[in-house]
């Protein structure tokens, strides 16, 4: 059987999907087109996070996201693809090319996990402290297996307080660069914006007695009583190296992942502050005990449907 290329119509599947991906700030550092019958995702430079993200691993977490997403809506059309990672050294803004496999029809995990894009949010709320079940934590694992990845439960007070102390030591290195606590003001909305975190979705204003740190969208007092969970599950998601390649896979890794949590009926906030500062993230790997790298830090849990975050429409994000 010949397989023909991508069409428009299946191009603009795609993007309705892929745009549903999580990034740093919601930068939304992703663009789109088609050529030569395949669906190419290329990071946009204009969108960066300069002081955050110097070294581009946040938009590459994110445009790997975007992909699997991209991913997920063609396959769920009987179109699934051929995933490409960087495959021009000449075009380094040119994350991945989509080509046509042949025609399938979807598995039904694949209908669900498409199914929970739109309900994904990062929640920044505390949770409840119902344990996550461990059916649900070896669903976990797997979504990050399936992708070339793996993923660390940190379960229990003395371990979670360990990388809590090591997130907050990362924490205030980030906070003490005024560019950086201006970038993140930059980012932050308080008028209805296509971009960047409504202070709504940014959670309560953090607390000195919290036990992980979060970022300070905005200033939001949280209501008496609403403190976070005294014992969070805390995941760590690695990949075999550190390359732009292997943090491509990463955000496959990571969405899918965001994506099983959200089908299961759990909460997830991202926690990247270890990641971005290098001696906080070599820390964690040697904690671990991994030869791996980490590639992202979550809290799951139990919690009310986080409030979602804009986003720029396909036509913004699609290139002729």
């Amino acid at each position: 059987m010949t397989t023909t290329g991508y069409t428009r119509t299946e191009l603009d599947r795609a993007v309705a999907a892929a745009i549903r991906a999580p990034s740093l700030h919601n930068s939304q550092p992703w663009r789109f087109r088609l050529r030569d019958g395949a669906i190419e995702v290329l990071r946009d430079g204009a969108r960066l996070v300069p002081v955050a993200d110097g070294s581009g691993w946040a938009a590459r977490i994110a445009c790997g996201a975007a992909i699997y997403n991209a991913r997920l809506a063609l396959a769920v059309a009987g179109r699934p693809a051929l995933v490409r990672l960087r495959p021009r050294q000449d075009e380094p803004d040119l994350m991945a090319r989509l080509l046509p496999a042949e025609p399938a029809p979807a598995t039904p995990a694949e209908r669900d996990l498409l199914a929970a894009v739109p309900n994904r949010h990062s929640n920044r709320a505390p949770f409840l402290p119902t344990p996550v079940p461990p059916d649900a934590r070896h669903r976990l694992l797997e979504a990050a297996r399936a992708e070339g990845c793996w993923l660390d439960l940190i379960i229990g007070p003395v371990p979670v307080a360990a990388l809590a102390e090591l997130a907050y030591s990362a924490h205030r290195v980030l906070n003490r660069d005024p560019a950086y606590a201006r970038e993140l003001l930059n980012w932050t909305r308080t008028e209805p914006a296509d971009d960047g975190v409504p202070v709504d979705a940014g959670g309560p204003s953090p607390e000195p007695h919290d036990l992980l740190p979060a970022r300070g969208f905005g200033d939001r007092p949280r209501h008496p009583g609403r403190d976070f969970e005294p014992e969070p599950l805390v995941a760590v998601l690695g990949a075999a190296g550190d390359s732009p390649t292997d943090q491509l896979q990463a955000g496959q890794a990571l969405q899918r992942v965001l994506l099983t949590v959200t089908r299961d009926g759990l909460a997830v906030s991202m926690l990247s502050q270890p990641i971005e500062v290098p001696a906080a993230r070599e820390q964690l790997r040697l904690s671990l005990g991994r030869f791996g790298i980490p590639q992202m830090v979550m809290r799951i849990g139990y919690g009310a449907p986080g409030l979602p975050t804009p986003r720029r429409g396909a036509a913004q994000v699609t290139d002729a």
